[in-house]
C-alpha cells in the first residue's frame, strides 16, 4: 500500500512540476543580463528583458493590448510598469513569432511574425559590440571601443528621463495621439526657439502653451537661441536654453522622476515611490486642463465641475458616445436655406478659427452679422471692448467664470431654447491633479492567434480544403480578368520594375494612348518652362491636362522616385495627378482639368473681362493656397518644397478654389537640410527668395517668401515683380514696398491702405484682412529664411 501510495503521489506531483515548468517562462522571467550581444535576439514568446544594473530599468516585449505587444522601456519598479520609450508604439506586434535582434551588420530590428520589419536603427555598416539597457534608462548600441552608435536618449517618445536633451530635432509626442489620425499633442522648440506645447488638428499647429494671446516677451523667454536644448536633472530643475524653468515639489530627493506630456496635453514631472510603486505629480505647466486645445473635439465644450468635463452645446449631440475627442455634431443641417435663431453661451470661448472681426458694434449688430453670413457658426462676443469675432469652426470650447467672453451660437430655429442646458463651470479653478473626465480611450491593436490548435483540426480539414480550391479558383478568374484589361491598355504597371509602388494611385499610359486622348495634341492649354500642357479627354469622358515635361534631365530611376513622391500626396489644393507616360524619351503626367485657368489670369487680367476677383474670392485663395503649401511642408510622409510658387501655379476650380500645380516637380529633400540636387530647380524672378543667389540652403522657407509675394499681388492686383525693369533694382524696389508697409503699420494709418489695395475693387475690401495680409506678406519675405514663418504658422494666422 505504502509504494501504490508512493507511486499515485508521484503521478500526481509530476504532471504538476511538468505544468509549471511549462508555463513558467511564459509569465515572465527577468534575465538579469543587460547586454544583448551582436548576432542574438529577444524573442516575444520567452518575454525575455533586458535589466539594468542597478535593476531600475527594463527593456523587452510590453504587451500594450491583447496579443499585441512594443519593444519599450519601462521602470521595473513601478506599480504597472511605466512605460518611457517605445520603438514601435503605433504599429504593435504579434504576441507569437515576434522578435528583436541585433543584426550582424550593425541594425537592429523589430520584426513581426510574418516577417516584416516594423523598426530599426539607422546603424547600417557599423561594427557593433552589443546594445544594453543603461541605468539611466538609455537603450544604446555600442561598437568594441564603448562608443555610441545609436541611442534611445536621441528618439524621445512621450517622456523625458533625467539628463535626456530635448533640442531641434527632437519632441515628445502624447501616447494617446500615435493611434489617433487626427489630432495630437507635442513638446518641441517653436519656430521661434522657445519650448512650446502644441495642439495639431488637420495639419493645422497650434500653440497653447506658454499662452498665445500674451506679448511674446512677457512670457520671459529668450527668443531666436542659436542653441536649443532643455534637460531634466537628477534632483529634478528643468533647465532649457529660452529660459524655460520649472522644478519638482520634492527637490533634491532621491526620487527616480520623469517628465511626460500626458494624453490629456499637459507636461507633467513626476516621482516615484519604489516602496509602492506609485507615481506623484511635482510639477504640472499649468492646472486647467480646459486651457488645453481639443481635449472634447470639434464643437465640444471643456467645463469644470469642479473636475474638467466635457459637454455639447445647444443644437449639438456627440460624434462617437464613447470618445470625446471625436467631438459633438449638429441636429440640425448648416447651409444657408434654413433658419436660424442666436443662443448666448455665456462666460464661454471657442479659440482660433475667427475669419472676421470688427470693433465698437453692439451685440444685437454682432449677432445680425453672424445670421446673415453663410460662413458664420457662430461670434464670439467682448462686451466690455465691443469686439466682435465670426468664426466659421468651433474649436478648443472651454467655459469658467472669469471668462468675459459671451459665445452667441447659431442653432435652428426649431431647436426649443427655451429650457436648454447650457454647459457651465461650477468651480473657477481645476484642482491640482484633476484628470479629464472625457472618456478619452486607447484602442491598441487586437491581434487573433497565428497559431492553430492540434485538437479539432480532423474536423475542420475538409472545410478548409474547400474554402482553399474556392480561394484558387476565385484568384484564376480575377488573374484572367486583369490579364485582358492589361492586354488592351497596354503592359501592366506591375511587370514595370520600379513602379509597383505606384499602382493605388497611377495608371500608367502609353503614347499612342496619350496621343488618342489629346487628339494629336490639339489643344493647346498653356506652357511654362517645365513643359506643355494640353486638353485631353479621357474614355470614362473625364477632361485631363496632359503636360509634356521637356529638359527632364533625370534618370529612369529619379524620375520614377518623383512619382512615387506624386502618388502620395493628395489635398483639396492640390490637383491631383491621375496618371503618366514613360516610353522612350517621353515623360508625360495626366492630372485633373481646373477649369477656370491660372490666377494670373483673373488677377492679373483687364478689367473689361468682366472677371475681376473681388475681395473674398481673394481672401479664400489665399488661405486654400496657405493649406496646400502646408500639406506640403508639414503633413505628407516625405517633405515636398514646391520650389517656383507663383500665380501661374495656382489653378481656379468653377468655385473659384485654388488647386497648387507643378508641386511634383520640385525635389524631395530630407528632413535635416538641403539636397545637392535643388540647384538644378530655378524659380521665376520676382517670386525666388535671396537663398537661391547666395547658393545657401534650400528649406520650406522659400516657398514661404514666394507666397508672401503672391500675397502683395493679390491685396494690389499688380505683379510686384514688374514694378521696376532692373533686376537689382527689383529687389531694392520689394525692399523698399516692404519697409513702407512695416512704417505705415506702425503708424496706425487707415489712408495707405485704400492707397495700396488693387483700386479695380473700388473700396470694396475687409480692412482688417487686408492689413493682416500686408503684415503677413512682409513677414514671409523677410531676408533671412529663420525670420520667415511656417506655412502651418501662416495657416493658422489666416484663419
Amino acid at each position: 500500500m505504502g509504494s501504490l501510495s508512493t507511486s499515485s503521489s508521484m503521478h500526481t506531483i509530476l504532471p504538476s512540476l511538468f505544468i509549471i515548468f511549462t508555463i513558467s517562462p511564459l509569465v515572465f522571467t527577468m534575465p538579469t543580463n543587460n547586454f544583448l550581444p551582436k548576432g542574438s535576439s529577444l524573442l516575444v514568446k520567452d518575454s525575455s528583458a533586458l535589466l539594468s544594473t542597478n535593476g531600475t530599468f527594463s527593456c523587452g516585449f510590453y504587451e500594450a493590448g491583447n496579443n499585441s505587444f512594443t519593444f519599450s522601456i519601462w521602470f521595473t519598479k513601478s506599480a504597472n510598469k511605466t512605460v518611457v520609450w517605445s520603438a514601435n508604439p503605433s504599429r504593435p506586434v504579434n504576441g507569437i513569432g515576434s522578435v528583436v535582434l541585433l543584426r550582424k551588420d550593425g541594425i537592429m530590428v523589430l520584426m513581426d511574425y510574418d516577417g516584416e520589419i516594423i523598426w530599426s536603427t539607422d546603424t547600417k555598416s557599423q561594427n557593433p559590440s552589443h546594445a544594453e539597457i543603461q541605468e539611466n534608462g538609455n537603450l544604446v548600441i555600442v561598437d568594441y571601443n564603448s562608443h555610441k552608435l545609436w541611442q534611445s536618449f536621441d528618439h524621445p517618445t512621450d517622456t523625458l528621463l533625467p539628463n535626456q536633451p530635448i533640442n531641434q530635432t527632437s519632441k515628445l509626442v502624447s501616447a494617446n495621439s500615435f493611434l489617433s489620425s487626427s489630432s495630437y499633442f507635442s513638446f518641441e522648440f517653436s519656430d521661434y526657439g522657445i519650448l512650446s506645447l502644441f495642439y495639431i488638428n488637420s495639419g493645422v499647429k497650434n500653440i497653447f502653451w506658454p499662452d498665445p494671446d500674451s506679448n511674446r516677451w512677457s512670457n520671459d523667454r529668450f527668443y531666436f537661441n542659436s542653441t536649443q536644448e532643455g534637460y531634466l536633472d537628477d534632483r529634478g530643475q528643468f533647465r532649457s536654453s529660452d529660459n524655460t524653468n520649472f522644478e519638482a515639489s520634492d527637490l533634491g530627493s532621491l526620487s527616480k522622476r520623469r517628465l511626460t506630456l500626458d494624453p490629456d496635453g499637459i507636461l507633467r514631472l513626476y516621482s516615484l515611490d519604489e516602496s509602492k510603486g506609485s507615481w506623484s505629480i511635482s510639477y504640472e505647466v499649468f492646472a486647467h486642463p480646459c486651457k488645453t486645445h481639443g481635449l472634447c473635439g470639434s464643437n465640444g465644450i471643456c467645463k469644470y465641475t469642479p473636475v474638467p468635463s466635457c459637454s455639447c452645446p445647444p443644437g449639438y449631440e456627440m460624434s462617437n458616445s464613447s470618445d470625446w475627442s471625436k467631438g459633438c455634431k449638429p441636429m440640425f443641417p448648416l447651409n444657408c436655406d434654413s433658419k436660424m435663431q442666436m443662443v448666448s453661451l455665456p462666460n464661454t470661448d471657442f479659440v482660433g478659427s475667427d475669419y472676421n472681426y470688427t470693433t465698437s458694434i453692439s451685440a444685437v449688430d454682432c449677432q445680425s452679422r453672424c445670421l446673415t453670413d453663410c460662413s458664420c457658426v457662430a461670434v464670439a462676443y467682448h462686451n466690455a471692448f465691443g469686439k466682435c469675432y465670426l468664426k466659421s469652426k468651433l474649436h478648443n470650447g472651454m467655459t469658467a467664470p472669469n471668462l468675459q467672453a459671451v459665445i452667441y451660437l447659431k442653432v435652428s430655429q426649431f431647436i426649443n431654447v427655451t429650457n436648454v442646458y447650457i454647459p457651465q463651470s461650477s468651480w473657477c479653478c481645476a484642482p491640482k491633479e484633476a484628470k479629464l473626465s472625457c472618456n478619452m480611450k486607447e484602442f491598441p491593436a487586437n491581434f487573433s492567434d497565428i497559431g492553430f490548435k492540434s485538437q479539432g483540426m480532423g474536423k475542420l480539414t475538409y472545410l478548409y480544403g474547400f474554402v482553399a480550391a474556392f480561394f484558387i479558383i476565385e484568384v484564376l478568374f480575377v488573374t484572367l480578368g486583369w490579364w485582358f484589361i492589361c492586354r488592351k491598355e497596354g503592359e501592366p504597371i506591375e511587370a514595370v520594375e520600379g513602379y509597383k509602388e505606384l499602382t493605388n494611385h497611377f495608371r500608367r499610359y502609353t503614347y499612342k494612348e496619350i496621343v488618342r486622348v489629346t487628339r494629336k495634341f490639339r489643344d493647346e492649354l498653356g506652357r511654362g518652362a517645365s513643359g506643355v500642357v494640353y486638353k485631353g479627354i479621357l474614355d470614362d469622358q473625364r477632361i485631363v491636362a496632359v503636360k509634356k515635361l521637356e529638359d527632364v534631365t533625370q534618370g529612369e530611376g529619379e524620375f520614377q522616385a518623383e512619382l512615387s513622391v506624386i502618388g502620395r500626396i493628395y489635398h483639396m489644393n492640390l490637383v491631383r495627378v491621375w496618371g503618366f507616360c514613360t516610353e522612350g524619351a517621353h515623360r508625360i503626367l495626366i492630372s485633373e482639368h481646373v477649369e477656370n485657368g491660372s490666377l494670373d489670369k483673373l488677377l492679373f487680367g483687364e478689367e473689361d473681362d468682366g472677371k475681376l476677383l473681388a475681395w473674398n474670392q481673394r481672401y479664400k485663395i489665399a488661405v486654400g493656397v496657405a493649406k496646400g503649401l502646408a500639406y506640403l511642408h508639414h503633413e505628407c510622409l516625405e517633405w515636398v518644397i514646391h520650389c517656383d510658387m507663383k500665380p501661374e501655379n495656382i489653378l481656379l476650380d468653377m468655385d473659384l478654389e485654388p488647386k497648387i500645380t507643378d508641386f511634383g516637380l520640385a525635389k524631395l529633400l530630407n528632413r535635416g537640410g538641403s539636397h545637392a540636387k535643388m540647384s538644378r530647380i530655378r524659380g521665376t524672378r520676382g517670386y525666388i527668395a535671396p537663398e537661391w543667389a547666395y547658393n545657401l540652403p534650400i528649406t520650406s522657407k522659400i516657398d514661404v517668401y514666394s507666397f508672401g509675394i503672391v500675397l502683395l499681388e493679390l491685396v494690389m492686383g499688380t505683379r510686384v515683380s514688374r514694378m521696376v525693369i532692373d533686376i537689382e533694382e527689383e529687389e531694392i524696389g520689394l525692399r523698399r514696398l516692404v519697409e513702407s508697409i512695416r512704417e505705415n503699420l506702425k503708424q496706425h494709418d487707415q489712408y495707405w491702405i485704400s492707397q495700396l489695395v488693387d483700386a479695380r475693387l473700388e473700396e470694396c475690401f475687409n480692412h482688417s484682412q487686408a492689413v493682416g495680409m500686408l503684415e503677413l506678406a512682409a513677414v514671409c519675405i523677410e531676408e533671412e529664411p529663420n525670420k520667415r514663418p511656417t506655412m502651418s504658422d501662416v495657416l493658422q494666422i489666416l484663419h
